[in-house]
């Protein structure tokens, strides 16, 4: 959700821009802050950025994004084995390889249903004894090398949308196999009857996997041994499920839920009211905000930002007091993805911690990135100290 100024919206940013009145209540009666959650010298991803709210340090935690995936999958990693993202992607294979460009990572957001088709093919073709491939949510894939090579460097496909792949293709020990598993792809998803029905609709063809986020699985002490409490997660994403997974929470899955902007909002905060009369602890993770900046979609952000302020922070801060009398809310983003850049970057983010009580007046009247710069407001230079502070102080 959150960004940089915006020209086109007269030098603000969609936060700003978009009508807020729920995030601008609990900012002003709150107490808010700015947090970093990417570490120096790791990657700007969701993985890293959701391990630091969750208080995981990710420079001891951090092992890769794909384990995480798989942990939400159902997916029973060997200490040997190395998960790979693998995403359905459209590339425009108009001229010559190298030259073909990334055009979309989400293969147009295609559904489940079809992905799972297009990645059964793949697996069929291509998969072998230590190479299996997985069928996961909507473009979202994995695929687990057995006895693989974690020390590859891959690049995530939303990185470089509009730019020709031939220099970014894996590299290093072992990528060539790996590579040449993408150009074999190409082969199996040439003339699939799915990409046809979906080139016929107008939609984008899924006509090549991407491989990335790679790691193995990670050991991480669950929340009943941190902090002595129970939890559930709700999210639509396979990674936020993971951790959840590896944290040791419920993980609860809300029908309508895609992790676009059409994801059901209402029931995501329906099920997290519900889930805490039986948990001390809930993660609502909402993707719709993050989607519509690697898409690069200004409208498409404002309206998340404004549906999520109506259908999830209203309902739920209107009925914590009535639930419960005492309560504590963590509101915030797990990282920028700027509409500039139409990718993650490691700016500070706005927080807010809201209780129901009126906090000390700093001068903030609304929920935005002008809190970042708020001399008076609290700052964690360290991303996974929130968490210890938002549950034990």
């Amino acid at each position: 959700m959150a960004d940089r100024p915006v020209e086109s919206i007269g030098g603000i940013t969609p936060l700003k821009k978009a009508k807020t009145p729920n995030m601008d209540l609990i900012a002003s009666r709150g107490t808010v802050g700015r947090v970093r959650t990417i570490p120096d010298g790791l990657p700007a991803g969701s993985d890293v950025a959701n391990l630091s709210i969750l208080g995981y340090a990710p420079s001891v935690y951090y092992s890769g994004r794909a384990p995480l995936e798989a942990a939400s999958m159902g997916i029973e990693l060997e200490s040997s084995d190395v998960a790979f993202r693998c995403n359905t992607v459209t590339l425009n294979m108009n001229g010559d390889w190298p030259e073909y460009i990334m055009e979309d990572y989400s293969a147009g957001h295609i559904s489940s249903d079809e992905s799972r088709e297009i990645m059964l093919s793949v697996g069929k073709a291509i998969g072998t004894e230590s190479i299996r491939f997985y069928p996961g949510i909507s473009y979202r894939h994995l695929m687990v090398w057995k006895d693989g090579n974690d020390k590859v460097d891959c690049v995530p496909p939303h990185d470089i949308l509009g730019e020709s792949i031939g220099e970014h293709m894996i590299k290093g020990e072992g990528s060539d196999s790996l590579n040449e598993l993408i150009k074999r792809s190409w082969k199996v998803l040439d003339g699939h009857k799915i990409n046809e029905d979906r080139k016929a609709a107008g939609k984008n063809p899924a006509n090549s996997i991407w491989l990335w986020g790679q790691g193995r699985k990670p050991a991480l002490p669950g929340y009943k041994e941190k902090y002595g409490i129970t939890g559930a997660l709700i999210s639509a994403v396979d990674l936020t499920k993971g951790l959840g997974v590896y944290a040791g929470f419920d993980i609860i899955d809300v029908p309508g839920a895609t992790g676009y902007i059409d994801t059901n909002y209402k029931g995501k905060a329906e099920y997290s009211l519900k889930a805490l009369e039986d948990h001390d602890f809930v993660y609502l993770h909402i993707e719709a905000p993050d989607e519509a900046g690697h898409n690069g979609n200004l409208d498409d952000k404002i309206r998340a930002i404004e549906d999520i302020d109506e259908l999830v922070v209203g309902p739920i801060v209107a009925a914590l007091p009535k639930m419960f009398g005492e309560f504590r809310l963590l509101f915030m983003p797990d990282h920028a993805t700027p509409l500039s850049v139409r990718t993650h970057t490691d700016d500070p983010v706005p927080f807010v911690i809201y209780d129901g009580k009126v906090s000390a007046d700093i001068g903030i009247s609304g929920y935005d990135e002008d809190i970042i710069d708020n001399e008076r407001a609290l700052a964690f230079e360290e991303g996974h100290e929130l968490m210890d502070h938002f549950i034990k102080d």
